[in-house]
């Protein structure tokens, strides 16, 4: 097994999909936030007074998602056909689940965006929060499912 982005030369370079089949792809990737239980409350009830914290954080992601190759330099720009962003609030840890699926129909897969879109959400969270505790924490981001392609499915 070898890295695609290397050549025989060892270079980096991006990887020729030119020959690959055009196949509905799927990623679905998470992340976690925890935060102190009055930030926590602040963001379940849209009491903030920067607005609606996780509405902001979906369409950062979302807009994330469709910048991941400017961003990540090996990256196909790819047209996304679809971009999903759920939330879940967990009251027991304090802590905000970011679940995000994203499609396309193309050569190579969406996992970066996926990916991609997870880190730019929870982002916006504690960007958006952080005046009132800057001690939440990110964790858990991860792949959990791929769909599509020569590799076929892959789950978690």
């Amino acid at each position: 097994m070898s890295l695609t982005h290397f050549n025989q030369a060892g270079d980096a370079h991006m990887v020729d999909v030119g020959d690959k089949e055009v196949t509905q792809r799927t990623a679905i990737a998470e992340g976690i936030i925890n935060m102190h239980e009055d930030t926590f409350k602040l963001v379940q009830q849209g009491g903030h007074k920067k607005g609606d914290v996780l509405g902001i954080a979906r369409i950062a992601g979302i807009m994330a998602s469709k910048q991941t190759s400017t961003i990540v330099p090996l990256c196909h720009p790819l047209s996304l056909t679809h971009v999903s962003i759920d939330f879940n609030l967990d009251e027991r840890y304090f802590a905000v689940q970011v679940l995000v699926t994203v499609k396309t129909d193309g050569k190579t897969g969406v996992e970066m965006e996926a990916l991609m879109a997870v880190q730019a959400t929870l982002l916006t969270i504690y960007d958006m929060c952080k005046a009132v505790d800057r001690g939440m924490e990110m964790s858990q981001i991860r792949l959990l499912e791929k769909s599509g392609g020569k590799s076929g499915h892959w789950k978690r």
